[in-house]
C-alpha cells in the first residue's frame, strides 16, 4: 500500500507545542559536553563507536548536573499531538564540517576534529538530553550499535523507505514497529538544515475512528518486518501478526508502518480500515522544519514520523540530523509483545538498570 500522506512542505508551528530554555542552560550543555569530551580523551576508537564504558559512566553520572530547565524541557510530550519542539542548543555552522554523505563517514570523522571539528562533542550532548529524558538505546542491526545515529541523504538509497533516503516522501510510520522493543520516545536533533526540509508527525490521538474500524484495527491481523537499514534477509512467513492500535490507559497507542507491512495478505475490511486510518493521520499532519540547535521530541508509542522529499546536493552541506532512541522505564506495553522475538534484533543498553538484563 502506497502512503497516502502528501508531499506537504506546509508548515504548522503554532501546532507544535513548544520548550525553550534559557540561553545559559543551553551553553551549560555545550560547556558539560565538552568537558567530557577533553575529559575521555581524542581517541578515534571512542568517538566513532560511543561504546566506550568510561563515556558511558560520565553520561550516567553528570546528566543530573544540567540545569532544572534542561530537565524540565526534556519530559514526554505533554500534548494530545504527542510532539515537542525543544531548544535551543548554541550551534554554529561553521564548527560542524561538512555534512558526511553516509552513517559510516559520519561515524569515522566523529573522532577526526580536522572533519567533523564538534561531531563527537555533540553526540556527547545528545546522549545527555537523552539521559534526561529516559535510557539512549542503540540497536546491533543498525549503524554498527552507535548509540547516536546519524541521518543523511546517501548516494544511492534516494528513494528507499529509510532515513538515508531523500527524493522519495518518507512515509509516516512508528520507528522500528516490527520489533517489542522499539524506543517510546525518539529524539532528533537538527545539526544543519538549509532547505528547512519537514518533519511529518500525526498523532493516533487526533485521528477519527468508528467502533468497527477500532476493533478490526486492535486485531494482531499482520507482521511488520524490519526496514532496510537493518538488511534485507528477513522471512516473511511465519511472521508473527501485530495489532495496529493498542491501548494506554485507555487512551489509543499505535504501530504503523505501511511500507514494511503486507497489506495485500489482509481482507478488505481490515484493508479499508487501515486506508481509513492512514488517510486521518494524513489529515492530522504537523510538518515541523527544524533549524540547527533545535530537538524534536516524539512519542513512539502515539506518533508516527516522516519527512517530505528533496533534492540533495552531496556538496556537503545537505540536512543532518543525530537520533537518539529513548526508553521510558516506567511505560508499560501490551503483554502479548513479550512473544515476539522482533526478528532477532536486540538492543544495546547500557544504561538499563543490570536487574532488568543488559542484553535484551
Amino acid at each position: 500500500m502506497k502512503s497516502v500522506l502528501s508531499e506537504r512542505k506546509t508548515l504548522h508551528p503554532s501546532e507544535l507545542e513548544r520548550r525553550d530554555w534559557p540561553e545559559d542552560a543551553g551553553h551549560a550543555i555545550r560547556a558539560l559536553a565538552a568537558e567530557i569530551a577533553i575529559t575521555v580523551g581524542p581517541d578515534p576508537a571512542i568517538a566513532t563507536t560511543l561504546a566506550d564504558p568510561v563515556l558511558l559512566r560520565h553520561i550516567d553520572d553528570r546528566f543530573r548536573e544540567l540545569p532544572a530547565a534542561v530537565h524540565e524541557a526534556m519530559r514526554a510530550p505533554a500534548t494530545e499531538a504527542g510532539v515537542t519542539v525543544i531548544g535551543r542548543l548554541p550551534l554554529s555552522d561553521e564548527e560542524l564540517g561538512i555534512t558526511p554523505v553516509d552513517w559510516r563517514e559520519a561515524a569515522a570523522w566523529a573522532g577526526d576534529a580536522g572533519r567533523c571539528a564538534k561531531s563527537f562533542e555533540l553526540d556527547i550532548a545528545m546522549l545527555l538530553l537523552a539521559r534526561c529524558a529516559g535510557e539512549p538505546f542503540g540497536w546491533q542491526g543498525q549503524q554498527a550499535g552507535r548509540l547516536v545515529n546519524n541521518i543523511v541523504p546517501t548516494p544511492g538509497h534516494e528513494l528507499e523507505q529509510s532515513g538515508a533516503s531523500s527524493k522519495a516522501l518518507l512515509s509516516p510510520h512508528t520507528e522500528d514497529a516490527f520489533s517489542p522493543l522499539r524506543a517510546n520516545l525518539l529524539m532528533l536533533g537538527c545539526l544543519r538544515n538549509p532547505d528547512r526540509v519537514g518533519t511529518t508527525v500525526s498523532s493516533v490521538r487526533r485521528v477519527k475512528l468508528d467502533g468497527a474500524q477500532r476493533e478490526r484495527l486492535e486485531q494482531a491481523r499482520l507482521p511488520i518486518l524490519p526496514d532496510v537499514s537493518y538488511g534485507t534477509d528477513f522471512p516473511t512467513v511465519p511472521a508473527p501478526p501485530v495489532a495496529t492500535l493498542g491501548t494506554d490507559e485507555g487512551r489509543l497507542t499505535l504501530r504503523f508502518d505501511p511500507a514494511y507491512t503486507p497489506l495485500q495478505d489482509a481482507d478488505p475490511e481490515f484493508q479499508a480500515s487501515y486506508e481509513h486510518l492512514s488517510t486521518e493521520l494524513e489529515r492530522v499532519c504537523i510538518t515541523a522544519a527544524l533549524t540547527p540547535g533545535e530537538l524534536l521530541l516524539v512519542d513512539n508509542d502515539v506518533v508516527v514520523h516522516g519527512r517530505v522529499p528533496f533534492t540533495p546536493r552531496y556538496d556537503g552541506t545537505d540536512r543532518w540530523l543525530k537520533r537518539v532512541n529513548i526508553r521510558l522505564p516506567q511505560r508499560r506495553r501490551d503483554a502479548s509483545e513479550a512473544a515476539e522475538d522482533g526478528y532477532g534484533q536486540r538492543t544495546v543498553t547500557p544504561f538499563r538498570p543490570i536487574i532488568e538484563g543488559n542484553h535484551t
